[in-house]
């Protein structure tokens, strides 16, 4: 309705000069859309020679788009006028709303409510509107008309667009679409995100943005289609100032830089750092494969180039490769003794396009790179155009490795980068901005294989959950948001996470106690219900040697807390070598629960060393967390240290961001030092801060990506009685679903795939990860197990823009015709009526009868030879 409607009733249409509604009026009239066009203005009988209506009543038909351009005081009842009359989508151009305070945000509110009753989705408010090249819609108030393209550029800012409109018609960049969100009251990036994913015309997705919305529909769209499409952003507000401006244009929250950019690393999409970067990168991935890593060889014929190309380089995360002793020699034999003899390769100022064409043939084909810049500088001896032709021959027969360039200079280089335009080889006018385009496509590609890498397989889920609840939900009944020292460590053993010995003592004597039961040496800590930072007041004494040291030390600590001691805990004094961690948990305005990760200990605010990451955490996601940190070179055994337990401490990762999720209450969570070393991990000290009680269940921030489903697990019984385990799909599965599929009869596969699939594109990794790592707010995927073996898979996958999904079932030869079907079906019923669904419906061949006999049985209703419906509103 928004890019291709039938008709649209311009609301506030206007032939005063210089007015929004003028000018958007007469963008529509002069490009033509293939719709019709009435103007609604009660003063005026027409408007640009078109026939003008007093109301949106007055209509002679019902319209597909609305744009509304009234005061904003004006626009509740405008859309209420509209959804009266139909109107399926409006687009708001007025201001005035969240952005100028509360008397604008109740005005939304009013909106939003109108138009959720109606369901009439609604683009701004705010906003520069709604442009679509390809059908020749101009629903905005921009000076121009876009070109056609392949490139969605999505906004929230109108004047940027404007600025980035007039520079494409200069430039000759085209759109497929070039849309306006402005405040996002009800269309969002996730909305926009599933549309041009089926747009045919759309090649990559370019966004500008300036507060993210609703977290988990953004994360669940990104993640679906950045495989398909690029996802590029453009996010504004690095620094706090930026972040505050960018708040108070759009009138949304803003959330922590950090997390944002972690949750773009989840979710596969590229963050840019400048405009110019947007579209360098969609002109880059639209032309070049993508790189394995971040070795890049550089092919010089000029030494300072090359030198500022690899700053850039290694500022941004990348390496130069290291060329082989077989490369050393093969370069030797074509390149003038004076060549550098390393990467960068400087073939020297004399080159002509031969030497660079046989200095490239042997750089390309180095196993230990992964990309190569071919950089020229016009020196008398130079053919730019030449050399080009070269580049580009090359390019055609070699397309399995990037080729990247830069021509530096004007006039005298322009006819080469054209050549190289022409043969999809992106030019850069500078070197280094050829080496910083670079890392972005490394780490872009790094992004998208951590989104479907196969896990490690963790524990199993369960245990801890119940009584962790228990101990929270007490404290926050007695009015307490701080856990002791004491209930903290209950609460991670209680998840598995190692923590040391710890024991509570409320006199000197008792602490004596507990100090000789220990063995000596101890150490003593604050218990105390009020006090969350027990170094600041004295109240951690170290290295305690005997009985005397202990009832000083309990003295010290008690004078130093005051009416905050309520006695001391007792802990062994643990002396190994290792290296002090810190993992923790807060709470972000956007994405609710983060993790964090780094170096910890009482410096860890100093030493900065960290990174952010959203739960849940698999092994992967555990694993690139910790590597994006410098303290993982220490882990992993720098300068002759012994190398910590890394796969113990992934899996100790995702134990504490199950732990996150599963106990909402937890506003702030420190486990911090976590002691690692080659013998143990061990937390030494954890604080944990709980919500209030005045925040209600319902309330309590939720992930912004949809944990692991615990309420599907449960059991199925065959007819034999034979019980099997029933639960969601995981990542970790793909293994076993290998196995699953070797027991598939060519039956079986042709009635669940309706003809002949081959084993092993069936178990491909590209699409098992995908069929294993799935999103829960899109589709879900039920395993049956008989032991460890996987037996039996239903999936149930949503059908966007419906209230529609569509199952499909396989169950190995082994237990077929015992009842499985039916009882996966059934749950797949429950999951329906979870999502809301109205019908679940399916595509059955007509001769696979035992399928059909099932889903009779249980109320489906067969359309034509092969659909068949199952309505669960009854």
């Amino acid at each position: 309705m928004f890019f291709a409607p039938r008709n649209i009733a311009v609301i506030g249409a206007s032939e005063r000069p210089g007015s929004v509604g003028r000018t958007l009026m007469w963008n529509l009239l002069t490009n033509p859309f293939g719709g019709t066009i009435f103007p609604v203005n009660e003063k005026r009988e027409q408007v640009l020679g078109v026939k003008c209506w007093s109301n949106v009543a007055a209509l002679p038909q019902p319209m597909d788009l609305a744009v509304v351009m009234t005061p904003a005081k004006a626009v509740p009842g405008v859309i209420r006028e509209c959804a009266a009359a139909g109107v399926r989508g409006a687009i708001v151009i007025s201001a005035g709303f969240k952005e100028i305070g509360e008397e604008g945000a109740r005005l939304e509110q009013e909106i939003l409510a109108i138009a959720r009753e109606s369901k009439m989705r609604i683009v701004g408010p705010n906003c520069l509107g709604v442009m679509c090249p390809p059908s020749g819609l101009n629903a905005t108030f921009a000076g121009a008309m876009a070109r056609t393209g392949s490139v969605a550029f999505v906004s929230q800012s109108g004047a940027l667009q404007t600025a980035i409109l007039d520079w494409s018609l200069q430039a000759n960049v085209g759109f497929s679409a070039f849309v306006s969100l402005g405040s996002m009251l009800d269309i969002g990036w996730g909305d926009l995100i599933d549309y041009l994913d089926n747009d045919g015309r759309t090649k990559s997705i370019l966004m500008y943005m300036e507060s993210i919305g609703d977290a988990r529909a953004f994360l669940s769209a990104a993640r679906e289609v950045a495989l398909r499409k690029p996802i590029i952003v453009l996010k504004a507000g690095h620094t706090a100032q930026a972040a505050h401006a960018a708040a108070s244009h759009t009138g949304s929250m803003a959330g922590s830089d950090e997390a944002l950019t972690a949750a773009f690393r989840r979710s596969g999409v590229l963050r840019v750092d400048s405009i110019a970067d947007l579209f360098y990168m969609a002109n880059v991935l639209a032309k070049q494969p993508r790189p394995r890593g971040k070795r890049l060889c550089v092919v010089t014929n000029a030494g300072g180039p090359a030198v500022l190309a690899t700053d850039a380089l290694v500022t941004g995360g990348g390496e130069l490769s290291v060329v082989s002793a077989g490369g050393m020699a093969k370069l030797s034999a074509v390149l003038p003794a004076q060549w550098s003899h390393a990467n960068p390769i400087d073939i020297l100022g004399d080159a002509d396009a031969v030497r660079f064409e046989k200095t490239l043939t042997v750089a390309a084909a180095e196993e230990e790179s992964d990309a190569n810049l071919v950089i020229l500088t016009p020196q008398q001896m130079t053919d730019a155009r030449q050399t080009a032709q070269g580049l580009a021959a090359f390019a055609k027969e070699h397309p399995e490795k990037p080729l990247i360039a830069s021509w530096m200079g004007g006039s005298t280089v322009e006819g080469g980068r054209r050549i190289l335009a022409d043969a999809n080889v992106p030019c850069f006018d500078y070197p280094d901005t050829a080496a910083r385009i670079f890392n972005y496509m490394w780490k872009y590609s790094y992004n998208l294989r951590g989104l479907y890498e196969t896990p490690a397989l963790a524990e199993e889920q369960g245990g801890g959950r119940d009584a962790v609840a228990a101990i929270v939900r007490k404290a926050r009944a007695s009015g307490r948001a701080l856990l002791t020292e004491l209930e903290s460590k209950q609460v991670i053993a209680a998840y598995g996470i190692p923590t040391v010995e710890t024991r509570l003592a409320t006199t000197p004597g008792e602490a004596v106690v507990e100090a000789e039961r220990i063995g000596y040496p101890i150490v003593l800590k604050l218990h105390s219900l009020t006090v969350t930072h027990k170094s600041d007041i004295g109240g951690v004494q170290l290295d305690l040697r005997g009985a005397l040291d202990v009832r000083k030390a309990f003295d010290a600590i008690r004078a130093g807390a005051g009416d905050a001691f309520e006695g001391v805990t007792v802990q062994p004094m643990i002396r190994d070598n290792g290296t002090e961690l810190i993992i923790g948990s807060t709470i972000d305005a956007q994405f609710g629960p983060v993790l964090l990760f780094g170096a910890g200990g009482t410096l860890a605010e100093v030493l900065d060393d960290r990174c952010l990451g959203l739960p849940p955490l698999n092994t992967t996601l555990a694993r690139r967390m910790m590597e994006r940190t410098k303290i993982h070179r220490i882990l992993s055994g720098a300068r002759g240290r012994p190398a910590v337990d890394l796969p113990a401490l992934e899996k100790l990762l995702v134990r504490f961001s199950r732990l996150v999720v599963e106990q909402p209450a937890i506003r702030e969570i420190d486990l911090n030092p976590l002691r690692a070393s080659a013998d143990q991990l061990v937390v030494l000290d954890a604080r944990i801060i709980l919500h209030g009680k005045e925040v209600p269940d319902e309330k309590l921030p939720a992930p912004a990506i949809r944990p692991y489903p615990v309420q599907y697990i449960g059991t199925a019984e065959l007819r034999t009685g034979e019980l099997l385990n029933v639960r969601p799909i995981r990542p970790e599965d793909e293994p076993k679903m290998i196995h699953f599929h070797e027991t598939l009869s060519e039956q079986s596969v042709f009635y669940r795939y309706a003809g002949f699939v081959k084993l092993d594109t069936r178990v491909s990794h590209e699409r098992l990860s995908r069929l294993c790592f799935i999103d829960y707010d899109r589709e879900m995927a039920l395993v049956a197990e008989r032991g460890s073996e996987i037996v039996a898979v239903a999936r149930l996958v949503r059908l966007r823009g419906t209230k529609d999904a569509e199952f499909a079932l396989v169950i190995s030869d082994g237990v077929q015709r015992q009842g499985l079907g039916h009882a996966l079906l059934k749950r797949l019923f429950d999951v329906g009526r979870d999502w809301g669904l109205s019908r679940i419906v399916a595509e059955i061949v007509p001769d696979n009868y035992a399928m059909r006999r099932v889903c009779e049985h249980l109320g489906f209703k067969f359309h034509d030879k092969t659909e068949a419906f199952k309505d669960l509103t009854t």
